[in-house]
């Protein structure tokens, strides 16, 4: 039996840490088998943590972790601490130090920080800051479209850009675009709610109105991209794995002088046509080792929705793997 202290400024942090009616400490507690309580002298905040060797010295890398995030003023959320957990178990407490004292890419209308949240997310904004092109691959939940736009918001606000281009392929997903109602306009909103709904966190609507009027601000189906140069902008294209290789080299090449592209997708979710290569996928392999283009990948780790979309990409990705071994069985046993 071993026992590790870790000291903490002060007590309240400690309630901090074990989370409202200790939810937190019992899950430290379940994951690493663990027993931690608040053994705190006199004047000197700490938490005690006995059981195995290693199983304590595990459990003690993620306390420390969530103590660094407690002490930059941010809450413990569910999701931060099982990301912890995760990590630690995976080996990787390198990345968590890494992670920590992660800066403020943005702050929304509100006055609310926006940080990154794993370690992947903040490789992608160091990622973006130092290059002229970034695609960017992962799953749903995994902040590549809002973290885009939090920089994008940035960068026009120091006066870095003078406009923000943001624009998705209206791809019909199980929907014909001729049977919803309105202009086009009305009929292509929906494919760029996201968009809209990132920006308005980031600005408030009456903000990003007026930046729309101005042409600060331009939301629009990639086609409208076609034949234009486009010169000190931030440019982000989402939802890049339903583009054809042909609309992903036209919109590459829209790029202009003093101006930065950020690309995301997630190839796992195409639209396309049955046989239909996808331009994103065709990009990363084309681009791969250009400089000042980078290609950052995203895992299921890296996602910062409920718990349960980890487990479901996990699952589908589980699936697909059974299903490829089913089919190279049924191929080889025909063969012979």
């Amino acid at each position: 039996m071993t026992e590790e202290f870790v000291e903490m400024k002060k007590g309240s942090d400690i309630a901090e840490l074990f989370g409202s009616f200790d939810c937190n400490l019992h899950c430290l507690e379940e994951a690493f088998d663990v027993a931690l309580s608040d053994r705190s002298a006199v004047g000197t905040p700490r938490i005690s943590i006995k059981g195995e060797e290693e199983n304590v010295m595990r459990a003690k890398a993620v306390v420390e972790h969530l103590k660094t995030v407690i002490d930059s003023g941010e809450p413990i959320s569910e999701q931060r601490l099982l990301y912890a957990i995760s990590g630690v178990k995976s080996g990787e407490e390198d990345a968590l130090k890494h992670f920590e004292g992660t800066d403020t890419l943005c702050v929304t209308v509100k006055g609310k920080p926006i940080k990154a949240k794993t370690a992947g997310q903040k490789s992608y904004a160091e990622a973006i800051k130092k290059n002229t092109v970034v695609l960017s691959i992962g799953p749903a939940g995994t902040g590549k479209t809002f973290l885009a736009v939090a920089m994008a918001v940035t960068a026009l606000r120091r006066g870095e850009v003078s406009r923000l281009i943001l624009t998705r392929p209206a791809v019909e997903a199980g929907e014909k675009l001729g049977y919803l109602p309105g202009d086009l306009q009305s009929k292509i909103d929906p494919y760029l709610r996201p968009l809209y709904d990132a920006l308005f966190e980031m600005l408030g609507p009456e903000n990003y109105q007026k930046q729309m009027e101005k042409g600060t601000i331009e939301i629009a189906p990639l086609a409208y991209m076609r034949g234009r140069t486009l010169d000190d902008s931030f440019i982000i294209l989402d939802e890049a794995q339903n583009t054809t290789p042909e609309q992903m080299k036209m919109f590459l090449t829209r790029l202009g002088t003093n101006s930065k592209s950020v690309v995301t997708g997630d190839i796992t979710q195409t639209d396309l046509p049955r046989g239909q290569k996808s331009g994103l996928v065709e990009a990363v392999k084309v681009l791969d080792h250009i400089d000042d283009i980078a290609i950052h990948r995203f895992t299921e780790r890296d996602v910062v929705r409920h718990k349960l979309v980890q487990q479901i990409i996990l699952a589908y990705e589980n699936y697909a793997k059974k299903e490829i071994a089913s089919q190279k069985k049924r191929y080889t046993a025909k063969k012979q």
